[in-house]
C-alpha cells in the first residue's frame, strides 16, 4: 500500500490570499532540532530557509555534497549563524554519512525531524541521456538507484538512534523521504527519465517497508513517511497542462503537514496510509 501523502496542487481560488501561512502554521516544529539532506538548492534549500524564518528556535543541520560552492546554504549561515550547521554528506559515500551522525549526536544529541530532499534525474553518457529504455546505460540506473533509493536508506538508517532519542519524552520525530509516489509514476505523466522513476519506485518501496515495521514494532513517538512536493517550476522535464509550483510554496505546504503530523500524532498511520492527500 502506498504511503506517500501525495499533495495534488490544484489552481488557487481568489480568496487563497486571505490563507496566511505564517510562523504558527509551524509551531509544532519550533526549539526542534531538524535535519535537510540535499540543502544545497531547490526544495532542500528552501526547506533550510523557512525552517528558520518561521520558527524562533531550534537548529537546522543542512547537509550537501559540496558544502563549498553552496552559496544560498552559505547566505542562510551568514544570517542564522547560532542555528545552522552545514555538514558534507555525499550519498555514495557511506563515511560521510557516518561523520554527519556522530557530528549531530556530539553536538545535539537527537533529531526531531529528519527530510531527505535530494534526486538524481540522469546521468549524461556520450551526450545523450536516458529518456527510453533502449538508451538507458547501466552506469547511470545504477547511479540512479544509488543516489534516490540506497541513499535516503541509509541516511535514516544511520540516524535512526538519533530519532529515535528525538521521539522520546513526549516528543516527536519524524523521517521523511520526498519522492513520487507509485500511483503518480504509474499515470505515466512524467515517465520521460527510467533511471529516476524506477529508482523513486525502490524509495517508496523502501518508506513503506520502514513504515510497516515501526507500525509492528509499536515504537512510539517516532514515524517514518513519504511527502509528494508536486511539480516544481525548476524541474528538469514536466507534463503540459500541468500547474507548476514555486518551491516556496510547495515547502509551506510540506511543512504546514509535517506541523500536522506532530500536533495529531495518532492520526499519522491512519493518514500516511491513504493514496491521496489533498491539501487545497
Amino acid at each position: 500500500m502506498n504511503s506517500i501523502m501525495k499533495f495534488k496542487f490544484v489552481g488557487c481560488p481568489k480568496s487563497f490570499s486571505r490563507f496566511r501561512m505564517f510562523s504558527s502554521e509551524i509551531k509544532q516544529l519550533d526549539g526542534s532540532v531538524s535535519m535537510v539532506q540535499g540543502a544545497s538548492r531547490g526544495i532542500g534549500l528552501e526547506l533550510v530557509k523557512q525552517l528558520l524564518e518561521k520558527t524562533k528556535e531550534g537548529h537546522v543541520v543542512a547537509t550537501c555534497s559540496n558544502p563549498s560552492v553552496a552559496t544560498g546554504l552559505l547566505e542562510l549561515k551568514n544570517k542564522f549563524a547560532d542555528r545552522l550547521d552545514i555538514h558534507r554528506l555525499h550519498l555514495t559515500n557511506y563515511t560521510t554519512i557516518e561523520e554527519t551522525a556522530k557530528a549531530v549526536e556530539d553536538e545535539y544529541g537527537c533529531l526531531n525531524l529528519l527530510i531527505n530532499a535530494s534526486a538524481l534525474i540522469s546521468i549524461p553518457h556520450g551526450g545523450h541521456t536516458d529518456k527510453t529504455l533502449s538508451g538507458i546505460v547501466r552506469a547511470s540506473l545504477l547511479r540512479c538507484f544509488e543516489v534516490n533509493a540506497i541513499g535516503p536508506f541509509r541516511v535514516i538508517q544511520s540516524m535512526w538512534p538519533l530519532l529515535r532519542a528525538g521521539g522520546t519524552d513526549s516528543k516527536f520525530a519524524i523521517a521523511a523521504n520526498i519522492q513520487r509516489s507509485a500511483e503518480s509514476i504509474g499515470t505515466n505523466d512524467l515517465r520521460c527519465w527510467p533511471s529516476y522513476e524506477t529508482s523513486q519506485s525502490a524509495l517508496n518501496d523502501l518508506t513503506n517497508v520502514w513504515r510497516d515495521e515501526l507500525e509492528q514494532s509499536k515504537e512510539d513517538g517516532i514515524k517514518c513517511t513519504g511527502l509528494e512536493a508536486g511539480v516544481i517550476d525548476a524541474c528538469v522535464s514536466h507534463p503540459q497542462g500541468w500547474r507548476l509550483l514555486t518551491k516556496e510554496y510547495s515547502v509551506r505546504m510540506l511543512l504546514r503537514e509535517i506541523n500536522n503530523m506532530v500536533k495529531r500524532p495518532e492520526n499519522t498511520a491512519a493518514y500516511s496510509k491513504r493514496r491521496r492527500c489533498y491539501l487545497i
